[in-house]
């Protein structure tokens, strides 16, 4: 057994995407649900199947085994995904199965120089030059604990630091890391953060992709400098802390956002895990549906978001805009702005995570906030005013799509700005998408006969039954007149070409038509019991076998005719006896396949 089989033998595919993707058991079947990771949806169509070790989109059609589900969401190499399933699950990576490709290769040394880069950084910060940042930290309320899980860290003012130690990688992949910069007026390396409060940032895994860093010195500008983008770190992607937040936001179904690394520490470190910010960049799309990953299951349970910005205007906007994106996601918002304008860590130290919490848990929805801007921007008390506040209003409305919510919305709107609730209907109306001109697309398996979708079916959910057909298939061969035909054949050729089966291996082998067919049976809800597996699929093969027969049968009996109407009677004769032997064959198929 290689390595690669030796990987996905022990693991578990409902584990490894579990880690990326909120999956709910349907019933006792070895099928799992979540909404899909690839394209945006609210209803679920994204498939687990424990047996199969398979997953599949019924939206988007991505499908695949762990390894390929890792390579997609991360974003990484064959060889990559195997290193860190290796990694985050403790299974030894053989030295001869290292990558040969320059690319992966790549990819690697930029991981292990951000490990260098934080180590270097911790040291620093506890060490006697840190001791001034480490002042800062105690003043701003942040703990020894929380600065060791966080693995806080200082730049060294002098710039040369990180040269030094990433010297051996050489000037491409130093240059490359985004840690180190080229000088411009002459020769030479400088580290990117000197004299800076280091905030690392981890992927989803949890390794170290990029730092932010906060200017410790009161002239030295930006007041934060972040990572550029590499090869290992897309910022628009990324969630400071997701990787620690998203036990706690998958127990809660919420997530609570804020702006900053400090306001993530503060209220991580008072008890409340749950808790992300964006990477120095606005709220995007991506970062979203990282969101959404972890706190809806359906759109019944769509998972609730608590947008905790700062209070001054830049972020009144990222919150304006954050409503908007949250809820073309189909996500339920609340808006939390504290009192006197405090920051949550400042909050948090003076009131107390008690009170925190109970904020958190009683905050608004978006609506009641954004009729505030709206209170605040526009003359109430005039038509032409109530006018522009439903038409500032409208966008972020036209974006729920619970239809409850919605009735709810416009009762609400009406009350607000003293509109006709039917007008405010009327313009949802116009503003929506037409629903009825949305089809759900027939599944491709539904066009299938139905003892050739049992038979594949049983051959599917049962070793037992996919042996003893494939056995009898091997004998005989398959039916000529099976639509199905070449999906049966290919698993002959994998049988005898001494594979073992995987559906994986077998969908790889399919074209498109049968790939789709044969995952939309593997996840079909209609369930086989393993016991009687065998004896439904004998059955189905008996009857397509018989109605092979009588469909040659039919064609011969035709030859006959024409053959008579024409005088040859020899021919007829000849055919004749075929047409017996036919029916001694139908005969001998009716007691099955021995």
């Amino acid at each position: 057994m290689d390595f690669v089989d030796q990987l996905k033998s022990q693991l578990d595919i409902v584990d490894v995407v579990g880690h990326y993707v909120r999956l709910k058991r349907n019933g006792a079947s070895p099928r799992h649900v979540g909404l899909c990771p690839f394209h945006t949806e609210k209803t679920p169509s994204f498939g687990v199947h424990s047996v199969h070790q398979f997953y599949k989109c019924f939206g988007c059609d991505a499908k695949g085994d762990l390894i390929k589900f890792v390579m997609e969401i991360e974003g990484t190499t064959f060889w990559e995904s195997l290193k860190l399933l290796s990694d985050r699950y403790g299974i030894p990576m053989p030295p001869r199965q290292r990558p040969d490709d320059p690319e992966a290769r790549s990819r690697d040394a930029l991981f292990e120089m951000h490990e260098i880069a934080a180590r270097t950084f911790e040291e620093n910060l506890n060490g006697p030059a840190g001791a001034d940042a480490r002042r800062y930290l105690e003043k701003r309320g942040v703990s020894p604990g929380a600065s060791r899980e966080f693995r806080l860290g200082l730049a060294d003012a002098r710039g040369q630091q990180l040269v030094q130690r990433l010297q051996r990688f050489g000037p491409e992949l130093m240059e490359e890391s985004g840690l180190i910069a080229k000088r411009q007026e002459s020769a030479g390396f400088y580290d990117r953060f000197r004299n800076r409060l280091i905030f690392p940032i981890h992927n989803e895994s949890g390794k170290v992709i990029a730092f932010g860093g906060r200017a410790l010195g009161q002239d030295d500008q930006p007041k934060y400098l972040n990572s550029p983008e590499t090869k290992i770190y897309r910022k628009t992607f990324v969630l400071y802390n997701l990787h620690r937040a998203k036990a706690q936001a998958r127990k809660l179904d919420r997530m609570i956002l804020v702006e900053g690394y400090m306001d993530v520490i503060g209220i991580y470190q008072a008890g409340i895990q749950n808790v992300v910010a964006s990477c120095g960049t606005s709220l995007t799309n991506e970062q979203v549906r990282s969101i959404k990953r972890q706190i809806a299951q359906t759109e019944a349970n769509a998972g609730h978001v608590v947008v905790n910005f700062d209070p001054d205007a830049g972020g009144a906007r990222g919150t304006e805009r954050s409503i908007n994106l949250l809820l073309a996601e189909g996500l339920r918002v609340n808006i939390l702005t504290l009192p006197g304008d405090a920051d949550p860590d400042e909050f948090i130290q003076q009131q107390g995570v008690d009170n925190y919490r109970r904020l958190a848990d009683s905050a608004p929805t978006y609506f009641r906030w954004l009729a505030d801007v709206a209170r605040a921007k526009f003359d109430m008390q005039s038509a032409e005013g109530r006018v522009q506040a439903f038409h500032f209003l409208l966008p972020s409305l036209q974006r729920v799509h619970d239809k409850l919510e919605r009735a709810a919305l416009v009762n609400e709107v009406s009350s607000y700005l003293g509109i006709d609730p039917q007008l405010i209907r009327e313009q949802f109306r116009r503003a929506s998408p037409d629903e009825g001109a949305i089809r759900r697309v027939a599944a491709i398996s539904s066009s299938v006969p139905p003892n050739e979708r049992l038979l594949l079916s049983c051959i599917l959910q049962s070793e037992d039954a996919r042996s003893a057909v494939l056995h009898y298939l091997g004998q005989g061969g398959v039916p000529g007149n099976l639509q199905l035909k070449s999906i049966f054949e290919t698993m002959l050729a994998m049988r005898s070409g001494g594979s073992a089966f995987t559906l994986a291996t077998l969908i790889d082998r399919l074209h498109e038509r049968d790939q789709k067919i044969v995952g939309e049976l593997t996840f079909q809800d209609a369930s086989i019991d393993s016991q009687s597996a065998t004896a439904q699929a004998i059955h189905c093969l008996k009857a397509l076998e018989i109605k092979s027969i009588d469909d040659q049968r039919s064609i011969l009996r035709r030859r006959i005719r024409d053959v008579e109407n024409e005088g040859r009677l020899e021919e007829a004769l000849r055919l004749a006896d075929e047409l017996q032997k036919m029916e001694n064959e139908r005969r001998q198929k009716r007691n099955g396949p021995s």
